[in-house]
């Protein structure tokens, strides 16, 4: 049986993620292939319930490294009890989030050090990577517009932070792509949604083949 693929996708707060992975998944599927949709953190019952407990409540109700261990936590459980299995079995997996969003999130935006994300990581989920991580990125004034139209007056407890924290993130995304080229792809979501799909599959067509 071949083995199946693991990609996720990367982003700041409205650069269209969701609406993209769904169109990456029926592209991928045209090419005979399996694939689950999945997320982070969430994915199983374990981590879902630990989504539950990231997202909701105050802005300060985790501190940074406490926020970053149950991330991690959270991952641990996603990767052993659903992305390894499905891709030993021959599926496709694509997760929205994955490491590079705690990279940028609670390292450059929170403050955490990458190398501690990286130990974490290497910790619970025994370093293991995505074939490909494909990083949405947006002009910051129409991702603001789309994340505001998407959230309204109720963003989470994360997307809720302010200008300079995002602001922080995009440029780490920025910097993870120029720093593993052959890993993490930088893909424009500007445009009309098909045409933003068309890069994505062009980004992942070496692995399609």
């Amino acid at each position: 049986m071949t083995k199946g693929r693991f990609l996720s996708v990367e982003g700041g707060e409205g650069v269209g993620k969701s609406t993209q992975i769904s169109a990456l998944a029926k592209a991928i599927r045209g090419h005979g292939h399996d694939v689950i949709i999945t997320r982070e953190p969430g994915g199983t019952e374990g981590a879902e319930a630990i989504r539950s407990l990231l997202l909701s409540g105050s802005a300060g109700r985790w501190q940074v490294r406490a926020e970053a261990l149950l991330f991690a936590a959270a991952r641990s459980d996603h990767v052993e009890r659903l992305i390894k299995p499905a891709i030993d079995s021959g599926k496709w997996v694509i997760s929205d989030r994955f490491l590079e969003s705690s990279r940028a999130y609670q390292g450059d935006g929170s403050g955490l050090l990458d190398s501690e994300i990286m130990q974490l990581h290497a910790i619970g989920s025994g370093g293991f990577l995505p074939d490909r991580t494909l990083i949405l990125q947006l002009d910051e004034a129409e991702a603001s517009r789309r994340a505001a139209q998407r959230d309204g007056d109720t963003p989470d407890r994360i997307g809720g932070r302010d200008a300079a924290f995002h602001a922080m993130v995009h440029q780490a995304f920025v910097r993870f792509a120029q720093e593993e080229p052959d890993r993490i792809y930088l893909v424009d979501a500007g445009g009309d949604p098909d045409t933003v799909t068309k890069r994505l599959v062009s980004a992942i067509s070496d692995l399609l083949i």
